[in-house]
């Protein structure tokens, strides 16, 4: 069964970008080397503060329209409420930076 991920990334200033993947592991690689052009890779957005995983495709893509659609505040007390120290959770998933493969 396929699974497909919602997740939240940020900077030591705490700028956030949220997005969808269905490999996490590949997508994080790809944010900490700076192979996603755009909003991610103009502010070195590197540390993945926050995901959800799910089964379903449909499910993914609207929690990602209502997260997009949050306010700020929301998507901090979110991070907050599963990762109050902001760690980098590809660390702790054994997500590495130099190899897509986790």
């Amino acid at each position: 069964m396929a699974e497909y991920y919602i997740y939240i990334l940020s900077n030591d200033s705490r700028i956030l970008y949220s997005g969808m993947t269905n490999d996490l592991p590949r997508r994080i690689f790809e944010h900490k080397n700076e192979l996603v052009e755009g909003f991610s890779k103009k502010y070195k957005l590197k540390e993945l503060v926050y995901f959800e995983m799910t089964t379903n495709v449909n499910s993914v893509i609207t929690r990602e329209k209502q997260l997009k659609n949050w306010h700020r505040d929301w998507k901090i007390n979110l991070i907050e409420s599963k990762n109050p120290n902001w760690l980098d959770l590809s660390i702790e998933l054994g997500i590495d930076a130099e190899t897509s493969s986790a």
